[in-house]
């Protein structure tokens, strides 16, 4: 009674309309650059093999659970020391990962290549700042995030670049 309570809690939520849930957003944004889109196109392709490989065992796992349960009368097969089940629970997720790893090699080559840049920056994200490093220039600076307590809590004014941090 409990899981079917929990199903039908779980349809009811994904009715609810999207409005609703529009600050429960935890995908990634699409980019305006090329790289960017790039990234993003390789984040959903990835995502949505993940969803699929998610939906397909979960839904041999039912199905076995329901169909092979012990009430039913079903006899367990033996598996032991099967060299083709081995083989494939070896081979598939092989072959699954040489696919991922197909797009996610192009796109990490399109990240590195710099050929037609102007200015190549470095940028590494620290726990509460980031450091900016112009390569080739010999300029490196951090950036911090401050924001005094005042600001965040909406008592005194933001100035219009806020976020930008202090040097």
């Amino acid at each position: 009674m409990r899981a079917l309570f929990l199903l039908a809690a779980g349809l009811l939520g994904s009715l609810l309309p999207v409005r609703l849930m529009a600050d429960w957003q935890v995908n990634m944004t699409e980019g305006v650059t090329a790289i960017s889109r790039s990234i993003y196109g390789l984040h959903m392709t990835i995502f949505i093999i993940c969803v699929v490989i998610g939906v397909l065992v979960f839904g041999v796992m039912f199905y076995s659970i329901i169909m092979h349960r012990k009430s039913r009368g079903v006899e367990p097969q033996h598996f032991h020391e099967s060299t083709l089940v081995e083989i494939a629970w070896t081979t598939i997720p092989f072959l699954i990962l040489v696919l991922m790893a197909i797009p996610a090699t192009r796109t990490l080559i399109d990240i590195y290549n710099t050929d037609e840049a102007e200015v190549d920056i470095k940028i590494t994200g620290y726990q509460w700042k980031w450091q900016y490093e112009y390569l080739g220039e010999g300029v490196s600076f951090f950036s911090n995030l401050a924001t005094p307590k005042e600001q965040i809590y909406n008592v005194r004014n933001k100035q219009t670049n806020y976020l930008a941090g202090s040097g």
